[in-house]
Parts: structure tokens; sequence; C-alpha cells
């Protein structure tokens, strides 16, 4: 069981909050999806002998490249790896991509699932956001996109920024609920170093976002949705019973996957590889026929943070059995003993061997899952 990543480095328009690697140029697409592929033949033995259970087009805006870019660098995957016959095939796509002649184009591709950049179904919110869809596309492309036979979507939702009262946001989530959306991701606005928006805030156009807003609005999104039959699978995550997103589920389990293309990860149990997160150097390493990445190898330290960092954020929490089984007796007694303080003040619970976040304490995630990190030395 195993996954792969392509990351589609294209973009309309740069976001004011996004600092994902793009471009808005597409002066070097068709040389891009020619070293996409090439990069694919280059790792074809990194998952040798693996059925390949999910591929995740991201970006950037995949949807960007023509659909016989799409069909090449997915007839290279299927050349060199075993599929599922069930896997999970995803596209992001943004709201004006999703014409009804680019739907009938991708329906004819191996793709059976859709993420959609929704963000708001508010204009002035998406202008805010420099969008390049406005709110008749976003609700049009979803209805278009289920009648077109693709029921397996997801949309993404934003919240905690200035212009986001909470009765926007009760309408947001109550337009999603409404569409028969089965899966939503939802993300605290976060001001991100170098982005039109950190430059805004900095010159005093912005104002700051508001900590306190994000923490009413996440409680009023895990309220309202679970209130009308969504799971909280993982913080930012939400799904109707059984319509959990495989391909990140999977990240959160620690399967393997490849990362291909540019500023790309991926994971083989043990190591992570980074993809260099520049465009031309790619191309031009990849026409050296070099692997453009770094190698991190993960010690037991490292594995044990990111199972206690990864498994906490999810409905499915910490397996102290497992913690046990793979890393040892000590690691599993200062697990309980590190989370005795979030124990009393109920920001974690306890059960059947296994710890989970309340409600409360989704909102301290990060900071609970560091508490409970330990180094090599702690480890032995």
């Amino acid at each position: 069981m195993a996954g792969i990543y392509i990351h589609i480095p294209f973009c309309k328009k740069a976001c004011t909050y996004c600092d994902f690697h793009f471009t808005t140029s597409t002066k070097y697409l068709d040389e891009m999806v020619e070293a996409i592929c090439m990069e694919i033949v280059m790792k074809k033995d990194r998952l040798a002998n693996q059925q390949i259970e999910s591929i995740y087009f991201g970006g950037g805006t995949p949807t960007t490249l023509p659909s016989a870019a799409l069909q090449k660098i997915l007839a290279t995957i299927e050349q060199w790896f075993s599929i599922s016959a069930n896997a999970e095939i995803t596209i992001e796509a943004n709201p004006d991509d999703l014409t009804a002649q680019k739907i009938t184009e991708l329906r004819q591709l191996p793709f059976n699932r859709f993420s959609i950049g929704t963000q708001s179904f508010f204009n002035e919110d998406l202008i805010w956001m420099n969008r390049a869809h406005n709110a008749q596309e976003a609700t049009d492309c979803i209805k278009r996109s289920q009648d077109a036979g693709f029921e397996k979507l997801t949309i993404d939702l934003i919240y905690g920024y200035p212009l986001l009262n909470n009765e926007k946001w009760t309408s947001n989530i109550q337009t999603a609920i409404s569409l028969e959306v089965p899966h939503i991701s939802a993300y605290s606005l976060t001001v991100e170093p170098r982005t039109a928006l950190a430059n805004a805030i900095e010159k005093g156009k912005q104002p700051m976002v508001s900590d306190d807003q994000s923490a009413e609005q996440f409680l009023m999104l895990v309220d309202t949705l679970t209130g009308n039959g969504f799971d909280h699978y993982e913080i930012s995550n939400y799904s109707l019973p059984g319509k959990y997103a495989v391909h990140n589920t999977n990240y959160w389990k620690g399967v393997p996957y490849l990362g291909i293309g540019p500023s790309a990860h991926g994971f083989d149990g043990i190591n992570r590889y980074i993809n260099i997160a520049n465009n031309a150097k790619y191309l031009e390493s990849i026409g050296k026929k070099q692997l453009p990445e770094t190698i991190e190898q993960l010690n037991n330290a490292d594995q044990f943070n990111e199972y206690v960092m990864t498994s906490l954020r999810t409905m499915w929490g910490i397996s102290l059995e497992k913690v046990n089984a793979q890393f040892g007796k000590k690691p599993q007694e200062l697990i309980l003993k590190n989370i005795k303080p979030y124990l009393s003040d109920e920001k974690v619970y306890i059960d059947n061997h296994h710890i989970y976040l309340s409600n409360k304490g989704k909102l301290f995630a990060d900071g609970i899952a560091a508490a409970l990190f330990l180094d090599e030395d702690e480890l032995n």
C-alpha cells in the first residue's frame, strides 16, 4: 500500500495568503510536464512490489494543465506502477477552471475525486483573497461536478480572516452542507512570511489576524458539521462516514508515498525525500538525469515524534499499544507522564489504550503534541 503525490507548480493568480511553491508563468509548462514524467521513471523502483492506493495531483493548480498533459503524466504512472483497481485519484481544481468542458475532459481520465479550492461563498471575501473565481462559480462548479458523476469531492474553506464575521462563516458552512458536499477541509488563515498578506499587515494596510476569532470559528465549525453527521477525523478535515480522503489519511498513518515535481515531499517509512522548490533548478537537474532532492533520514526520535504529531490530530488518536510495540515501554511511560497536565484540564482523554484530543484540546493540538515529543536519549 502506497501513494503518489504530483506537484504541478502553476497558478493563474497568486492568492494573498499563499506560500506554496508555484509560478503564474506557464512559459516552461511543456518542459515541466516532460520533467515530471522523467522523474516518475527515475523513481520507478522506490515503491517496488507495492500497490498504489492513491494518486494526488496538487499544486499550484493542476487544472491549469491541458488534459493531454494530465493524461501523459497518468499514463507514465500506469506504465511503471501497479495501481489498485479502487485507487483514489484526486485532482485539485479551482472553481473557475471547472467549466462543463473541463469536467467532461477530466471525466474521460482516471480521476475520480475533485478537491475544489472554494475558500468562501462571498464575492467580497474572494476578492480580498485575490481568488480567480466568484461566489456563483463556486456553487455552480460543485453542482456541475456532482451532475457529471464526481460524487467523491471535497472543498476547502478558510476561516479566521478579518472580513469573516460569524454570520458569514455560518452561511459558508450551511451552504457547503446544502450542496451535499461529502468532505470539507477547513483551515484557519495563517500569515506566512513573504506573502502579499504578510506585507500588507507589516505596512498597516491590513489588520492582524485574531487568534480568538479563529478559535471561535473553529468551534462553530466543529459543532455545526458534527451536528450534521460529519466525522471530525483530523484537525482540518471533516467527512461523512466512509468518505475520508484515502491519500491524506495514509499520510497521517505513515504509509509510504512518492513525491514528484518541484517542492514535492516523499516518504518511504524511514527517509523523507524533499525536492528542490525552484522550477529552473528542478528542470536543469532532471535534464541531467539527477534527482533534485535532499534526503532526511529519520532517527527513532524523529519517527516517534512524527507518529505523535500526526496521530494526535486524528480521530484515531495515539495508540499506546503501538507506541509500546514500535518504540518500547519507556516511551509509553513517558507519554503517560507528560500527558497528565492535559488530562487534568480536559484537553485530552484516554479510552481503550488510545489518547484523544477533546474539542477543547484541538485548539492546542500542536502544543500538546510538542509536549509529548522525546529526544533520542529518552527513547533508549
